[in-house]
């Protein structure tokens, strides 16, 4: 399973998800309805969930985390680095990266896009994972092929990261169980989405938006 939960949760209750899906599909509905349909979602969040933060807070703390990632890669990278130490920093960097990059991924496309963010927050499925909050008003206004690109964006960004370390491997003094363990972790995170992100995850968002801008196209 992905360590990243980058989760745009939305409300829960599931007689406006019809609605939704017609106002997407409209842009004049869209621009009529928007602002109403973000200020409902945001209320219905912050009922739900507690354990919250400004945006700003949680992208520091995630960069903060891929710094983290960034010294344990030069870690194993020192001449004076033990094979053993080498190896267990390169598959670290892996998971930090892992966990740190969904998030900012997810905001800096949605940014390009137009899109704001409200909160970031703890959730999702066990394990709870960082999460980032849509301002859905704004996110309904951005064009659809921009908000499948927003959802892709974190996914494919966790999975790079273990490839990432992987391609610093054959600079370092690491032990061949290292680069094993990286190539766990990169295909079983692939895996994983397969498996389930399609079905409930960023994939499963990506083709949803992908649908819309289909529809879009064809009225």
């Amino acid at each position: 399973m992905p360590l990243p939960c980058s989760r745009l949760s939305r409300p829960r209750a599931q007689g406006v998800w019809p609605l939704v899906a017609r106002v997407k599909a409209d842009p004049e509905l869209v621009e009529r309805f928007a602002d109403r349909l973000g200020a409902v979602d945001t209320a219905a969040f912050r009922s739900a969930v507690r354990l919250r933060a400004p945006v700003w807070v949680g992208n520091l703390v995630l960069l903060g985390g891929i710094a983290i990632g960034a010294a344990a890669a030069v870690l194993a990278l020192g001449d004076e680095t033990s094979p053993t130490v080498a190896g267990l920093a390169l598959v670290g960097a892996a998971g930090v990266w892992s966990a740190s990059v969904h998030c900012p991924a997810h905001w800096l496309v949605g940014r390009l896009a137009g899109i704001r963010f409200t909160d970031v927050f703890v959730g999702g499925r066990p394990p709870p994972r960082p999460g980032l909050k849509t301002d859905y008003a704004t996110y309904l206004r951005a064009d659809p092929v921009a908000r499948a690109r927003m959802h892709a964006a974190g996914a494919i960004a966790t999975k790079l990261a273990p490839f990432l370390a992987l391609a610093l491997w054959p600079a370092s003094r690491a032990p061949w169980w290292s680069a094993a363990a990286l190539v766990a972790l990169g295909v079983g995170q692939i895996a994983t989405d397969v498996l389930f992100s399609v079905r409930s995850g960023d994939w499963k968002k990506f083709r949803r938006e992908m649908a819309v801008a289909r529809a879009t196209r064809e009225t």
